[in-house]
């Protein structure tokens, strides 16, 4: 099997808990061959945990991407910069697999896109719920099951770091650039203003949400369904943190519930509710390894229900999602989360938002 050399961009929480150890198991796939972030702490600690030359970590994207023993390059920095760390690693005929969201306005999409066409290699969006073994065995028995009544998309979290500090050893630096900190707050509200206009910090938050968190749920229902033919309507409270929204499909209605609290807990689920079978995948934290996702199907079949519960594998979305990216790289092939499929959610993300602004929220 072809060993690709990958250059790791943002050395944060998920790069630590999630990234950097998958890509260290799947040995026989990847050499983690370079690294790139503003804190040289983390450069230190984790170049050496993971083998990197000094030589190969950079504080600057651009000096990763052009290194030339580069295959791919992953982008888990903050979502303000992603767009210029694929465009950059583009220019270089690297890969990218580049986590969600992929930018944050319609101008940047179009620019990657560009970049990839002009360059001869793939993006792939790091969708990784649609790359779990339950979930791709969910769609094809969704597609089996005749008439559709109901969909609910449910994912109410904890805090991320309620977990994460729980089940992992994090690094967090204290040396990141002030100015890099203050370009980063300045970047996001310049984006968020060129994507949404000018809009209060609730609204402005509620859309990084959109983008963030409730964009593996909507992307699923894109995959279950294909697009929806509209917003039907969205409310948002809690400062942009809790979210109900309702989208029209031909048929039936899609019921997205999606927030964040203190809750040390973690219920992300699609249900799709047929005339005599439901279906649901549940999905645990990413944050704990190798929790299995599960598909529960009820069924009525005559006088008799009957319930029963799949897990394909322990294996994780994030393991499978890398897995299926070595495919990308070595045989160049595109791959399912493309960016044309990611400027779907870009756009539903702004009609939520428009319908949030249409109910007076």
């Amino acid at each position: 099997m072809r060993r690709v050399n990958v250059g790791v961009i943002g050395l944060g929480e998920a790069a630590q808990v999630i990234h950097l150890p998958i890509l260290a198991r799947l040995a026989d796939r990847y050499r983690i061959a370079a690294l790139c972030d503003v804190s040289p702490t983390l450069l230190a600690v984790l170049g050496d945990r993971y083998g990197v030359d000094p030589s190969a970590r950079h504080a600057d994207f651009r000096d990763l991407v052009a290194q030339p023993d580069l295959d791919a390059v992953v982008v888990v920095n903050s979502d303000e910069y992603h767009a210029d760390c694929v465009i950059a690693a583009l220019g270089h005929g690297r890969h990218v697999l580049v986590e969600k969201p992929m930018c944050l306005t319609p101008a940047e999409a179009e620019a990657i896109i560009a970049a990839r066409d002009a360059s001869g290699v793939q993006v792939m969006v790091a969708y990784m719920r649609r790359f779990a073994p339950a979930f791709t065995e969910a769609v094809d028995e969704v597609r089996r099951m005749g008439r559709i009544n109901y969909v609910r998309l449910r994912d109410i979290i904890g805090r991320n770091r309620l977990i994460v500090d729980q089940a992992n050893d994090v690094h967090r630096p204290g040396d990141v650039p002030r100015e890099a900190a203050e370009d980063r707050a300045a970047r996001a509200g310049r984006l968020v203003r060129e994507a949404i206009g000018e809009a209060p910090p609730d609204v402005a938050g509620l859309y990084r949400f959109l983008l963030g968190l409730s964009s593996h749920d909507v992307s699923a229902m894109r995959e279950m369904f294909g697009p929806p033919r509209r917003v039907l309507s969205a409310t948002h409270w809690n400062g942009g943190k809790f979210l109900v929204a309702v989208f029209e499909y031909d048929g039936f209605r899609a019921l997205l519930e999606t927030g964040v609290d203190e809750q040390l807990r973690f219920d992300a689920h699609i249900e799709v509710y047929g005339a005599t079978k439901s279906l649901r995948v549940q999905y645990d934290t990413p944050y704990v390894w190798q929790l299995p996702t599960t598909v529960v199907v009820q069924e009525t079949v005559g006088d008799a229900f009957t319930q029963s519960v799949s897990r394909p594998t322990f294996k994780d979305p994030y393991t499978a999602e890398l897995e299926y990216f070595h495919g990308v790289v070595t045989e160049n092939r595109v791959p399912k989360t493309t960016p044309e499929d990611f400027t779907t959610d870009l756009s539903l993300a702004r009609a939520i938002i428009d319908a949030v602004r249409l109910a007076g929220d």
